[in-house]
């Protein structure tokens, strides 16, 4: 259910917003990696879910390119 609503509100993001989001996943994706390697992390699945929600906002980004090409 968290999913869904997350989803809905990257929708009716613009494409500069969904630039940012990502950019800013990517460096906490990045210090998550830090973390993992100097044995600091606590919260392993954050990882997961940061890896995914890139992806989730890579493909509404392409949907979008997509759509806007069509009509």
């Amino acid at each position: 259910m968290k999913t869904s609503q997350r989803v809905s509100d990257l929708r009716v993001m613009s494409a500069d917003q969904l630039q940012d989001e990502i950019l800013r996943l990517k460096k906490e994706q990045f210090n998550l990696r830090f973390q993992r390697a100097t044995g600091q992390l606590e919260n392993v699945g954050r990882v997961r879910e940061v890896r995914r929600d890139i992806a989730r906002i890579k493909t509404i980004q392409r949907s979008k390119l997509i759509a806007a090409a069509k009509g």
